[in-house]
């Protein structure tokens, strides 16, 4: 048994990136397209129900960048989880080792995956009973309607396709964590990351310097992450924000040398983790793991009937 912990990359409140998952997912019980009616916590993300086994629903976070889903400490001793091995735990604000349990069935609605290794975090960090992430969201597409408050998972088909969006831009794939590179900040051109858990966006300092902003007199913040640590962090403006044909004005920023980007490799050249607030510009936003590909439903589009 190798005495090294497993490594994990997992949300901190505003940001969150993937890292290789714990234990892959068993076959998933696939039914019709599920609709989820959402509600938003005290930092404005997303939160969803959720069943372990037979109990619950609890109360999750929905975040599309954390690599596994995590739950509380609180609910890991209500249910008597059991035990699996450590696994040190990656954050924005810092990295601490962290206990795992395993979770034999994790429900969203009618899809259940099997067998998962899940870290264990304090209830009053994660500002939920747990988290889905990745883990629990691949091969599927998710697709959050920010004007219907409700997210639906399942595949693109049954979503109804392509059908209403007008932007559809590739990413590719880096430990489950799907990676845009056709994007530009103020004309620099920047990897992007999209990040439901995050409710601002979180800039590298790569990003920092190539935008001419290092060393500037910029407002400071404070990252509080679900570790129970906390992180400086410079925020700024970008006057521009453009992925392909799509542009957002005023995106706000926080820079921060965080531990995920090295993770990820995306520590070295200019990249952001796009957060919720310059999400909800948008009527919907589709995030499809199997194909790779992220959808955009622009904001003047006429509100229609369901696709599905």
């Amino acid at each position: 048994m190798s005495m090294n912990p497993t490594v994990l990359v997992l949300p901190l409140l505003a940001a969150a990136i993937g890292a290789p998952l714990l234990h892959a997912p068993a076959a998933k019980d696939s039914a019709d397209t599920e609709v989820i009616a959402v509600t938003r916590d005290s930092h404005a993300r997303m939160t969803v129900p959720v069943r372990i086994g037979t109990a619950g629903p609890f109360r999750f976070l929905l975040d599309t960048g954390s690599q596994n889903t995590v739950v509380s400490s609180d609910l890991a001793t209500r249910l008597a989880l059991p035990a699996e091995r450590r696994a040190r735990l990656v954050g924005v604000a810092g990295t601490r080792d962290v206990q795992t349990v395993l979770l034999d069935e994790v429900a969203l609605g009618r899809r259940s995956y099997y067998g998962l290794t899940a870290p264990v975090l304090e209830q009053r960090h994660i500002g939920a009973d747990g988290i889905v992430g990745l883990d629990s969201l691949q091969d599927q597409r998710v697709l959050i309607d920010f004007t219907r408050q409700l997210i639906a998972v399942s595949d693109a088909k049954s979503l109804g396709g392509n059908a209403g969006f007008e932007i559809v831009v590739s990413a590719r794939s880096r430990s489950g964590q799907l990676i845009m590179t056709d994007a530009t900040i103020d004309g620099v051109r920047t990897a992007v990351v999209i990040d439901t858990g995050a409710e601002i966006s979180i800039g590298n300092m790569a990003l920092l310097a190539a935008l001419g902003r290092k060393g500037a007199q910029l407002e400071r913040t404070m990252l509080e992450g679900v570790t129970g640590h906390s992180l400086p962090a410079e925020l700024a403006v970008a006057k521009r924000l453009q992925i392909q044909r799509l542009e957002m004005t005023r995106a706000v920023i926080a820079f921060v040398d965080a531990p995920p980007f090295a993770a990820l490799k995306l520590d070295r050249k200019p990249a952001i983790l796009l957060g919720m607030r310059e999400l909800r510009a948008f009527r919907r936003v589709a995030i499809d793991f199997q194909t790779r590909r992220i959808l955009f439903d622009m904001p003047d589009t006429a509100l229609g009937p369901l696709p599905w």
